[in-house]
């Protein structure tokens, strides 16, 4: 067996105006061309250029990003199963089982609380977190927790009427939705159980999560069949999530041509039309609700559902990577898209929601298998290692709603069971599936995307591959590789476009010509024999990164994004916080920066060598050169930085 390698806001925020709210999105961790194939109906019939192993082919050796899903372990596991049912079996009046009846169950707070409309979508990421590190660990404790979620779900689904509701709120939301009328998000709420059902059959085997997500399924189409054109346009105004994209993976699964009637309903021309004729329509959007339809639309392609989906996908993505994005890969200001190229004028406190990373990365790996272009593996890098691996602050196992660009902020963190924020939820997955975009295949070809210790176990060809590196703290890495015969086998290896200083490739100890330029893969092929030893390395430079305004910029270590430390002063409590009212709002939160705090850096004109001097025996960490800056700054990665003031960009002076 693998093994784990070691409220006033609340009243606020469910009162907001209706298409208005703040969620972000989570999506089904829907099939990858090359996953899952033993558990499809109807398979990918696009072409496909690369495909994803199988999460349980690979093992996460001991890195930081075994550390961040030890503390998501710890966490998802605390939470009890009555607890996360609570509100589902409130919503249905099932008390039965329970010792002590209703009021004997901890009610959880903050997006969960039963005065809150997006109640249960928690308890959906986390079966989908939960079946995410079955699959990684193979670890029993979490495919029997999910059991339990999963069949305590049933029971509610059966006490709910023989349609195949399932919901912890009333079904009157998605009535009041199809009409029109004020409510937060009813679809995107219930679309995180859909997708953490499906999570439960492919990675868990679970049967009966199946026969659950099809009969709420049953019930969506008999509802939405007889809704109007009229009204639907109406509805799906109203951020509905990824129904889109769960819709389309049941389809695949089942064969149900009305799952795919379903995914093909929630196609929302009004947004998705003006991309298709080349529009950059995102400013003022929220930027949330718009990533999921573009997954969907992914996913019709994938089985065959016209060029111009892959094409539209492309487009937005290249659109919002390339300016829409700040240097973490992270993207929206106050959870909705600004204006191209003005990252400059929106370094605020409510910058690069966590969601909207987590499901860029989504896409992004889908329009990786379509197309392995290297800047899309870059991006992903770039976005896991500035964003989602530092979201989660190392002492308390909480995550961060947004990663604030305001110079002097600070990461906000969750509570562990009164907060429940969207990000939250994503959070569950983010932490639990490291392991996903490591490595892809495509016949005998083998891609090596992220540079993170591990274990991929390739039985098609009979081959295991196991990857050490301390990258980041420096660019090399090697791979051994064992099988028990000669294997013919090209093996590609992500030559980042940031390593311009070249490459070092050796094979067994002898130096290979590297004739690849960055930006491209480097390929290695020959007959590979049991032992033999792939060294690789990309030495990384300092570099400062202009935004759309050249005098204000970033700074980076290769892929790496720095901050400098800026101390806490004046600083609100950090989680975790026991006491729920203490815990500020991200919306009002004042961060009080100090009056003194500033981003300018007299640096103008002078190289970055010049003025950024590495300190010996600290990896990753850089100070400035007091004599030409004036200032005495400790440049450190931005996922490393927590519980204190920071600041990425900076003005040069």
């Amino acid at each position: 067996m693998k093994q784990l390698m070691k409220l006033l806001v609340i009243l606020m925020i469910c009162s907001l105006p209706f298409g208005e709210g703040w969620g972000g999105v989570a999506f089904a961790q829907s099939h990858y061309p090359g996953q899952h194939e033993d558990k499809l109906t109807i398979k990918e019939s696009a072409p496909i250029k690369a495909y994803a192993f199988e999460m349980s082919d690979i093992i996460l050796l001991p890195s930081r990003f075994t550390e961040n899903m030890e503390r998501e372990s710890h966490w998802i596991m605390s939470l009890g199963v009555d607890r996360l049912l609570h509100s589902f079996r409130t919503n249905a009046g099932v008390y039965a089982g329970l010792e002590g009846g209703y009021d004997s169950v901890e009610k959880l707070g903050g997006w969960e609380s039963l005065d809150c409309e997006l109640r249960g979508h928690t308890t959906g990421h986390i079966l989908s977190g939960l079946a995410m590190l079955y699959a990684t660990t193979g670890e029993e404790q979490y495919k029997l927790k999910a059991d339990s979620l999963v069949a305590g779900l049933a029971e509610v689904q059966q006490a709910l009427g023989e349609e195949g509701y399932l919901s912890a709120f009333p079904e009157n939301l998605i009535n009041r939705n199809i009409a029109g009328k004020r409510v937060w998000a009813p679809w995107y709420t219930l679309h995180k159980i859909y997708s953490g059902l499906i999570d439960q059959y492919l990675y868990c085997d679970n049967q009966q999560a199946l026969d659950v997500v099809k009969k709420m399924a049953d019930w969506a189409y008999n509802k939405l069949s007889k809704v109007s054109p009229e009204e639907r346009k109406i509805m799906i105004r109203n951020e509905f999530g990824g129904m889109n994209d769960a819709f389309y993976s049941l389809y695949q699964i089942t064969g149900n041509e009305n799952y795919k009637w379903l995914a093909e309903f929630f196609y929302h021309e009004d947004v998705l039309d003006p991309l298709q004729a080349g529009e950059d329509n995102l400013e003022k959007m929220h930027a949330n609700t718009f990533i999921p339809k573009l997954i969907g639309l992914t996913r019709a392609y994938e089985i065959g559902e016209g060029k111009q989906n892959k094409e539209v996908a492309q487009f937005f993505w290249n659109t919002v990577v390339d300016h829409h994005s700040f240097c973490t890969g992270s993207n929206s200001d106050k959870e909705k898209f600004f204006k191209p190229d003005h990252q400059s004028h929106h370094l605020t406190g409510y910058t690069g929601e966590s969601c909207n990373v987590y499901n860029m990365l989504k896409l992004t790996r889908h329009l990786f298998c379509l197309s392995t272009n290297v800047k899309e593996a870059d991006y992903y890098e770039r976005a896991l290692y500035n964003h989602i691996l530092g979201q989660q602050d190392p002492q308390s196992g909480m995550v961060a709603y947004f990663l604030p660009m305001l110079p002097g902020a600070h990461k906000v963190y969750s509570t562990p069971d009164s907060s429940f924020w969207c990000c939250v939820g994503t959070g569950f997955e983010s932490h639990a599936k490291y392991g996903e975009a490591i490595y892809y295949h495509n016949g005998n070809e083998l891609f090596v995307n992220l540079f993170v210790p591990s274990e991929l176990n390739w039985e098609e060809q009979n081959i295991q591959i196991t990857q050490e590196t301390q990258f980041p703290q420096n660019g090399k890495s090697g791979l051994t590789i064992s099988t028990s015969e000669s294997k013919k086998m090209k093996l590609k290896l992500r030559y980042p476009s940031w390593a311009t200083a070249g490459a070092v490739v050796k094979v067994n100890g002898k130096k290979i010509q590297v004739k690849e330029k960055p930006g491209s893969y480097i390929t290695l092929d020959r007959t590979w024999e049991n032992g033999d030893h792939v060294e690789f390395d990309y030495p990384m430079e300092l570099k400062v990164n202009p935004s759309d305004n050249p005098e204000v910029v970033s700074i980076s270590y290769g892929p790496i994004v720095l901050a400098a430390e800026m101390g806490t002063e004046g600083m609100k409590p950090s989680a975790p916080i026991s006491n729920p009212e203490m815990h500020n709002d991200y919306y009002t939160y004042d961060f009080r920066v100090p009056a003194g705090l500033t981003n300018d850096l007299a640096i103008k004109g002078k190289s970055v060598e010049q003025w950024l001097k590495p300190v010996d025996g600290k990896p990753l960490t850089f100070i400035t050169d007091e004599s030409i800056t004036g200032k005495n700054y400790t440049f450190v990665p931005l996922y490393n930085l927590h519980r204190e003031r920071y600041v990425v960009y900076w003005n040069l002076k």
